[in-house]
């Protein structure tokens, strides 16, 4: 999903990056309430990045309050306690602290950075805002008003457009299906017990994950732990069940007004804790993963200059894996584009890759790994990603070694049971031309009962890992 919204502090602490470092020292650390994190510590800074993330987000949201967690949690750094919105931002300004809050289908994320001067202070007031926060009437007006103004701006995006589509095809009744901002309707029906509801629904121990790095010691962040999270609910609202993603096979086209029509498709997908990922990792950058050495943008872009790009990425969704892709490309050729695609994918399944491709994939993918390290609030970010994941803590030392042990029969094997060109399926929008069997499917309605989503937050596998 193309997300236009984040309701978060301006960040008032500019710090020096940690160096890149070819070993991340992870230790797993366990508070004495019995709240676990893993840290790196680094005391060549005297700063913190804390990274928490509890499982559930807007997938949360009760039956007809769609929208819910995505407005509680911009609300959640607008007063609390006895401070009201203006007193908040003054004092987490006051300590150079940042606090940032932000939502996905899967995930409500608190990210922090703090020094460690002023630890305990900004410790206290992120306490503050998670567990008192004040959902004052006119910072409810105010934030409303903002995500009322997405929803709206949204509504005018092919992007968002095909991404409504394609979710209501795939996902049908699942929460994964209808947008996590909610709709007109249901947005301006929310009340402010919808909002209290929502915060005790998502922030909870039972789904909690949390990642440190920087110039704290174990003992430091055990009371740190207890003191900013203690006296959390020990639970929170069910998780959804599973989507059970469906794929058809059909394009499907939206009609909208303009010149180059933008296209989603998908097909099902694979976790990261199968033992193939690697493989379809691996697969998945020759196809379309890899920027421009990928087939499909040497084939749709490079040769015949349809697009400005293509890209497929594999979507590790918690209830839902799902193997996916965008391009946009004009009217009159989209069609074609559209072709390619399909025959590529074939063309993969059939005849595998070669292990010139896949050597260069690996190089690509163990090359690129450690630039992702590059300061406490990534490292802090993957720290918990990993956990999420269920990878052991030493996963990163060992992650280029499982991609180098990759063999080429792996690959094809899983390409051979993994890719279905049968049940790729496409959404299109715009005035596509060459398309005239495609279904044709009205654009998402505004009614709160036919809510759809936006473009998925497909984030490639492992980015945050």
């Amino acid at each position: 999903m193309t997300m236009l919204f984040r309701l978060m502090a301006p960040i008032a602490l500019s710090l020096a990056a940690l160096p890149l470092r070819a070993e991340v020292n992870i230790q797993e650390v366990t508070s004495d309430g019995g709240i676990t994190a893993w840290l790196v510590e680094d005391h060549s800074i005297p700063f913190t990045a804390l990274e928490l993330r509890f499982r559930g987000g807007a997938s949360l949201d009760e039956p007809g309050k769609r929208g819910a967690t995505y407005l509680m949690s911009g609300l959640l750094e607008e007063g609390s306690g006895d401070m009201d919105a203006q007193d908040f931002t003054r004092a987490r300004e006051n300590l150079a602290a940042s606090f940032n809050y932000d939502v996905s289908d899967d995930t409500l994320s608190v990210s922090a950075k703090f020094l460690t001067e002023n630890r305990d202070e900004a410790i206290d007031l992120l306490h503050q805002s998670l567990t008192e926060p004040r959902f004052d009437e006119d910072a409810i007006t105010r934030v409303r008003a903002q995500v009322l103004s997405i929803i709206r701006s949204n509504a005018q995006d092919p992007n968002d457009i095909a991404g409504e589509a394609f979710a209501q095809q795939t996902y049908g009744m699942h929460p994964y299906g209808t947008a996590m901002e909610g709709t007109e309707e249901s947005v301006s029906a929310l009340t402010r017990e919808d909002l209290i509801h929502a915060q005790h629904n998502a922030l909870a121990q039972d789904r909690l994950y949390v990642g440190a790095v920087g110039d704290i010691t174990p003992d430091e962040l055990k009371t740190l732990l207890d003191d900013l999270l203690g006296d959390l609910p020990t639970a929170g609202a069910p998780l959804p069940g599973p989507a059970n993603p469906a794929f058809d096979g059909q394009v499907r086209q939206v009609p909208f007004n303009t010149p180059q029509s933008v296209v989603l498709f998908g097909q099902p997908g694979m976790g990261q804790d199968d033992p193939d990922f690697f493989a379809a990792y691996l697969l998945n950058t020759i196809l379309g993963g890899g920027g421009f050495e990928s087939r499909l943008m040497k084939e749709v872009r490079v040769k015949r200059g349809l697009t400005y790009g293509v890209y497929s990425y594999l979507v590790d969704r918690d209830q839902a894996k799902v193997w996916m892709g965008s391009l946009a490309s004009a009217n009159n050729r989209v069609a074609e584009a559209v072709g390619l695609v399909r025959d590529e994918w074939r063309k993969a399944r059939e005849e595998g890759v070669t292990e010139e491709e896949l050597s260069a994939a690996k190089k690509y993918l163990t090359g690129a790994y450690p630039l992702r390290f590059d300061g406490n609030g990534p490292i802090a970010n993957i720290l918990v990603g990993m956990q999420m994941s269920g990878m052991p803590i030493d996963y990163i030392a060992t992650r280029n070694s499982k991609l180098e042990a990759v063999t080429l029969d792996d690959v094809n094997r899983v390409a051979r049971e993994l890719m279905d060109p049968e049940k790729l399926s496409f959404v299109v929008v715009g005035q596509p031309e060459g398309l005239d069997d495609a279904p044709v499917i009205a654009p998402a309605s505004t009614d709160a009962d036919a809510e759809t989503e936006t473009t998925p937050d497909a984030v490639p596998l492992e980015t945050s890992n």
